[in-house]
């Protein structure tokens, strides 16, 4: 294997699935970052904030990931 065909990085995390949409990503050096529904999201999936208590979505996090 030339160092070209090496991984560079591999990423190890733990998603929990607490309840509903509630998760919680173990993450390296961040810890623990909950991820669920809010607003729009939320109203869409008929969510209500009684039974989840609002959270970005991975949506949110995608979108921050990619912005220049």
């Amino acid at each position: 294997m030339s160092n070209g065909d090496a991984v560079a990085y591999r990423s190890h995390i733990r998603l929990q699935r607490i309840k509903g949409p509630f998760r919680i990503a173990h993450l390296p050096i961040d810890g623990e970052v909950k991820f669920g529904v809010h607003s729009e999201v939320a109203e869409h999936y008929g969510v209500s904030p009684d039974i989840s208590e609002p959270h970005a979505t991975t949506l949110d996090y995608i979108v921050a990931a990619t912005s220049g």
